[in-house]
């Protein structure tokens, strides 16, 4: 098992960023939630992160066939449960060019769930929370 690590540190308001990989990933808070909404929340990297991570396999898929990329691209709706407020349902509609070969469209779809983001939230990992003396 490997392990990898991130850092999460506080640099005011209700920032929280986190260093990973030699990059700062900044968040905030939107406006009516105390922030200053000038970068994503967290909740809306990890949104991101589903979409943009079925897009690299679907992105992968038309580069290794030499298909055009141009105009392709995935439209993603996320749907919450009013009650809770949660993720209820997620919509991840694959726009192809209109000479997309039809031999391919179910492929292409499944190349797009081979997505990590979407595997993990389907097999969740074990998250354990506890508090560290410095």
């Amino acid at each position: 098992m490997s392990i990898r690590t991130m850092e999460v540190f506080f640099p005011g308001g209700k920032r929280v960023d986190a260093r990973y990989a030699g990059f700062t990933i900044k968040t905030d808070q939107r406006k009516e939630n105390g922030g200053e909404g000038l970068v994503p929340a967290p909740y809306d990297l990890f949104m991101a992160s589903i979409a943009t991570c079925a897009g690299i396999y679907v992105l992968s898929f038309l580069q290794k066939r030499g298909l055009a990329t141009e105009g392709a691209g995935i439209t993603a709706r996320f749907h919450r449960d009013p009650g809770t407020h949660r993720l209820s349902k997620i919509d991840l509609d694959i726009r192809l060019p209109s000479d997309f070969p039809e031999k391919y469209r179910g492929a292409i779809i499944r190349a797009a769930d081979q997505c990590a983001v979407e595997r993990t939230i389907m097999d969740p990992p074990e998250i354990t929370t506890k508090v560290v003396d410095q």
